[in-house]
């Protein structure tokens, strides 16, 4: 699907409602995430939450009578898609979320956006790194580097792992950023979730049973009513409400998405889960989110519009 608006173009009313609640959905992921696995395994966790997504959305295509691909290149280009999309991020942030708690997990999971600045400089020729997107860049290491403390940033202690773990999840939504640019520009984009989540399904199934055992239907309603919200709500519905945003506004401005998310993480992991956050970790993900708006260019082309002469 193209990208028909540019960061900072107006968003209609409708799409800022739905850009909003886009970004409460997937800031909610993280708690119900952290519900499942007090009584199942990580792996399990994105077992659940690809297979059922997957299901969903396969009935959706069947309904809309989509061409579904049958050429092996798409699916390989699936399975791979699959495999940085979902399986290596999710798997590595749901056991990372173990250590390090909700909140940091979601601020974490915002260093998506510097990393994929740097990934399509590398592999997209359409996407150089321009001073402005260095800067926020930067900005955003410097942030994970206040969060962590210098100190502590080679450790290797569960949280110093944790964070790697989400880190590096996030590094690998970014390489999944640019792997479908090049290889998935022509399917539809419902087809092509529900490709991405068939390939994460099936290499999630052997990984899930070596390390967590047969999945057990034996679930306590608070684990099974938090799985049903990250997999059908947080997965195949916000796919959904995803490509709806994306039409109205534009890929540009999804990027405020990644601003909105953390702080919602937060506050339900402060509300419900007995976290907290201190003020370094207040300050370095402050930091995080001044290099997101760096990158994203709004705010700087409103300075400039402001500032006299």
């Amino acid at each position: 699907m193209a990208d028909t608006t540019a960061p900072g173009t107006d968003i209609p009313a409708r799409a800022w409602a739905e850009l909003l609640l886009l970004s409460l959905i997937w800031g909610a992921v993280f708690f119900s995430v952290a519900i499942a696995l007090r009584e199942i395994g990580p792996m399990t966790s994105v077992l659940h939450r690809v297979g059922w997504a997957a299901l969903l959305l396969w009935i959706i295509v069947a309904a809309r009578k989509l061409p579904v691909p049958r050429e092996a290149r798409v699916w390989g280009a699936f399975l791979v898609m699959g495999a940085l999309n979902n399986v290596i991020p999710f798997a590595l942030m749901s056991w990372g979320q173990i250590q390090i708690g909700t909140g940091l997990t979601a601020i974490f999971n915002g260093m998506t956006a510097p990393f994929a600045v740097l990934v399509a400089a590398v592999f997209l020729r359409d996407e150089p790194l321009s001073a402005r997107r260095l800067t926020g860049v930067l900005l955003g290491f410097v942030g994970v580097v206040v969060i962590k403390g210098p100190a502590n940033l080679f450790a290797l202690d569960p949280q110093a792992l944790g964070t790697y773990a989400v880190l590096i999840g996030a590094l690998s939504y970014a390489f999944a950023g640019a792997w479908a640019k090049r290889t998935l520009p022509d399917q539809p984009p419902m087809v092509a979730a529900a490709g991405m989540l068939t390939g994460s399904t099936l290499l999630m199934i052997p990984l899930a049973v070596l390390t967590d055992g047969m999945p057990t239907r034996a679930l306590a309603p608070a684990t099974w009513t938090a799985i049903a919200y990250y997999s059908v709500i947080g997965t195949a519905g916000a796919y959904l409400l995803y490509y709806r945003v994306l039409a109205m506004a534009g890929s540009g401005n999804l990027l405020l998405c990644t601003l909105i998310i953390p702080p919602t993480a937060i506050l339900l992991g402060v509300a419900f889960l007995g976290e907290s956050m201190t003020a370094q970790t207040l300050g370095g993900f402050a930091l995080i989110a001044a290099g997101l708006a760096v990158i994203d260019g709004r705010v700087l082309r409103l300075l400039r519009r402001t500032s006299p002469g």
